[in-house]
């Protein structure tokens, strides 16, 4: 798999989006995925607030979010179906002002994909929205998916067998994230200024349909629903 992440000039609140990335791709070859940090996609959504006090936040956090709970370093959120920090809003690079998520990954996702596969004469293009992430009891962020469009974001090994025979009843490789992780360590989280990147050679498989929903997990069928119970019991 190999990773070319393209440096670019500051992104502007209501950017055409578009427009931005052919200016910076030139050419995508066949059988490529194209990443995007949700970034700059919120900020071409204009899903941006200017940042008034700390009350305002946590207004907007609740208002974002499916769940949350305050906690001592963050609020802890659950929103489309994901465990993150204050709902995803982010202040970071942002010049006093307040980034929400964008309003459907997924959709948008689907969408550039459809555009950049007209203009480039491409069959098989991968578009991946990323956003970073803290594990639970593990220092520093990895990169996740928020949304993506042309490839399988799971790959599914139960009722096959591993390499002694063992029939696999639970194993499952969650690839969107796997690829979100290994592109947002190039990208870098600073002042890189790499929102976009091209992967080529990359062990997915292409599809024209997805289920936005294959790599959610109720939370009662969670490995962590201990950690998780406040959630089961409606606390808000």
């Amino acid at each position: 798999m190999r990773i070319k992440v393209v440096k670019t000039k500051i992104f502007k609140e209501d950017e055409n989006l578009l427009k931005f990335i052919l200016k910076y791709i030139k050419r995508i070859p066949e059988n490529s995925v194209l990443v995007i940090t949700s970034k700059i996609v919120a900020l071409s959504e204009g899903r941006v607030v200017l940042y008034k006090n700390k009350a305002q936040k946590i207004k907007l956090i609740k208002e974002e979010s499916d769940f949350a709970i305050k906690t001592k370093l963050t609020w802890l959120t659950i929103k489309d179906g994901m465990v993150m920090s204050s709902a995803g809003i982010d202040e970071s690079n942002a010049k006093g002002k307040l980034i929400l998520l964008p309003k459907d990954s997924f959709q948008f996702a689907k969408k550039i994909r459809e555009d950049l596969k007209k203009i480039f004469k491409i069959k098989n293009l991968g578009i991946l929205i990323t956003d970073s992430r803290i594990f639970p009891l593990r220092a520093g962020i990895v990169g996740v998916s928020l949304g993506y469009a042309g490839f399988k974001g799971i790959r599914d090994y139960r009722g096959k067998k591993d390499i002694f025979g063992r029939v696999l009843k639970m194993s499952r490789t969650d690839v969107a994230d796997s690829l979100a992780t290994s592109v947002v360590l190039c990208m870098g989280e600073g002042k890189e200024q790499q929102p976009l990147a091209l992967m080529t050679d990359v062990p997915i498989e292409f599809a024209n349909k997805i289920n936005k929903k294959e790599l959610l997990i109720n939370p009662k069928d969670d490995l962590y629903l201990p950690l998780f119970g406040s959630i089961l019991k409606g606390r808000r």
